[in-house]
């Protein structure tokens, strides 16, 4: 199971947030899958992902899609994704 918690950034206020759930176990290549339905959730464009992007969500649990990871224009700062780790 994967849950992640997805914000939407104005400057250093928080805006629309979710937290995404799927039954599907975590791995780095299916990633992508995870970030486009959220994406649709929040009703924003889906952002390119980069290895960066991955690497930093893989190694920290969290990743940052600024302004220039969007092909078209969006009407906030930044889209922050986190994994949420259940312990």
């Amino acid at each position: 199971m994967i849950k992640i918690w997805a914000k939407l950034m104005y400057g250093q206020k928080l805006g629309k947030n979710i937290i995404y759930e799927s039954l599907d176990a975590y791995s780095p290549d299916y990633l992508y899958p995870h970030i486009q339905e959220i994406c649709h959730k929040l009703d924003i464009p889906t952002p390119v992902v980069l290895k960066s992007h991955l690497a930093n969500f893989h190694k920290f649990n969290y990743a940052t899609f600024s302004k220039k990871d969007f092909v078209e224009s969006i009407d906030f700062d930044s889209l922050i994704i986190e994994h949420c780790i259940e312990k």
